[in-house]
């Protein structure tokens, strides 16, 4: 269910009309929830006093057949009255009322209001969590080549799939043993310059301002103020030298994805990359996470089709296609032969540390294995290659869609995919790949012409 969500702000000074909010309320797809500072006194949220717009919320709820979420708790600190009062309104329609919980922050976080908190009732919601990752710079890499030291009769099962899963089944638990894992929460705003005075500074003035907050006098409310002055004196210094120590260390050498790196890091950005939670497929709102990745797989299909090609091209590839080729050749081709111990380590030492595959094996594992379990993985490779049975874990792939630049992200066509596949995969690959491209380019069978995938 889509809940559309009205942020607003009523400056107490501006006189607004019964139809002004009224108007609001009609243009609110519903179930609509509006929340903010409205500046109002009303006895339904528990103001002693009342006043012309707390009347005139109080009407705008009664008409429109709304509900208010606030409880008793007050949202507004007046510093100089040292009083507290609702001014922080929640209203949303009826049919969702008992959906939403209303509460208050019990900290000001250096504003005079309290910030407000709806949260769901349902206990089915699911909470944003990243996959868990390994966390290779804590590696204990000795403790790893030990536990996924590989058995020659693993390798040489009947079955190659079976093989394959073995093997991978042994790299995997070595690596949950030996590898630590990120919690997979979703990481807060990173705050570079925070340090143990800025942690002391905060704690002390959240001790004042709870001495207040239960003896609002006026030495408790100087020595809050004392308090909040010293935290934001320690935090702007602490910020200050922070930026000092980033500009030191930027130097005529440094590379810009290191630069951006630094820029980035000093902003509290993250590495995580967006969530996407709604696409637009032909005027249809897509909201559920299944539903979002089938269109997205299916707009994936559609482009990578056949009849994606212009008209010419499709015409051409057919022709091209009725011509045969004779695939016959003799075993002895250099091309044909076992791969060797020095092909693996030199794919594997021009392998880049990119992300796992559905299995979770990275490049940084197997860079790590030992010398026997190489010379395994080899055998493996070896009967693959012999016996033209390609593994059925390698054909499938985790494709993360990614979004073009300044595109609209809720169209699906505006998105990229990438296929992670198996680290084991693409090092065969790579073996592969070298003796064909050497082929290739020995025989001057490439144009001379061509650039790239050479």
């Amino acid at each position: 269910m889509l809940l559309t969500i009205c942020v607003i702000y009523i400056t107490p000074n501006i006189i607004i009309s019964q139809n002004e909010l009224n108007e609001l309320g009609n243009q609110l797809p519903a179930p609509f929830i509006i929340m903010g500072d409205w500046n109002g006194h009303g006895s339904l949220w528990g103001s002693q006093d009342m006043n012309a717009r707390g009347l005139q919320i109080e009407k705008f709820i009664s008409d429109h057949n709304l509900c208010l979420l606030n409880d008793s708790t007050r949202t507004f600190c007046h510093a100089l009255s040292r009083s507290f009062h609702t001014l922080d309104l929640a209203i949303c329609s009826s049919s969702i009322l008992a959906r939403w919980n209303f509460s208050v922050d019990e900290d000001l976080h250096n504003s005079d209001h309290f910030p407000i908190i709806l949260s769901h009732s349902s206990n089915n919601l699911t909470i944003p969590r990243q996959p868990p990752h390994f966390i290779y710079d804590r590696t204990n890499w000795q403790v790893f080549k030990d536990l996924s030291e590989l058995a020659p009769h693993i390798v040489h099962l009947a079955d190659i799939d079976a093989a394959v899963e073995a093997v991978s089944n042994c790299i995997i638990r070595a690596a949950e043993a030996s590898i630590p894992k990120t919690s997979g929460k979703i990481k807060k705003l990173s705050k570079p310059w925070w340090n143990e005075r800025c942690s002391e500074a905060n704690k002390a003035k959240k001790k004042a301002w709870n001495r207040f907050r239960r003896y609002p006098t006026t030495i408790n409310f100087i020595a809050f103020q004392h308090a909040k002055a010293v935290a934001r004196r320690v935090r702007r210094q602490s910020q200050r030298e922070s930026f000092r120590k980033y500009v030191n260390s930027i130097k005529s050498y440094i590379t810009s994805k290191e630069l951006w790196r630094k820029v980035r890091k000093i902003l509290g950005a993250t590495d995580m990359g967006k969530s996407l939670s709604i696409l637009n497929c032909n005027g249809q709102i897509i909201s559920h996470i299944k539903d979002i990745a089938n269109v997205l797989g299916k707009t994936f299909a559609e482009v990578s089709s056949d009849e994606f090609y212009p008209q010419d091209f499709i015409v051409y590839k057919r022709q091209e296609e009725r011509v045969e080729y004779n695939f016959e050749s003799s075993s002895n081709e250099i091309y044909n032969t076992d791969f060797t111990i020095h092909e693996l380590r030199n794919a594997l030492n021009n392998s880049h540390p990119t992300s796992a595959g559905p299995d979770r094996i990275h490049c940084k594992m197997l860079k790590n294995l030992s010398e026997n379990s190489l010379c395994l993985i080899l055998a493996l490779f070896n009967r693959i290659w012999n016996g033209k049975a390609f593994p059925t874990a390698w054909r499938k792939a985790i494709v993360v869609p990614i979004p073009k630049v300044r595109k609209d992200p809720q169209n699906p066509s505006n998105y990229r995919p990438i296929a992670l596949t198996s680290c084991l995969c693409k090092l065969m690959e790579r073996m592969v790949n070298k003796r064909l491209v050497y082929i290739l380019e020995r025989k001057n069978m490439l144009s001379k012409f061509q650039s790239g995938f050479r």
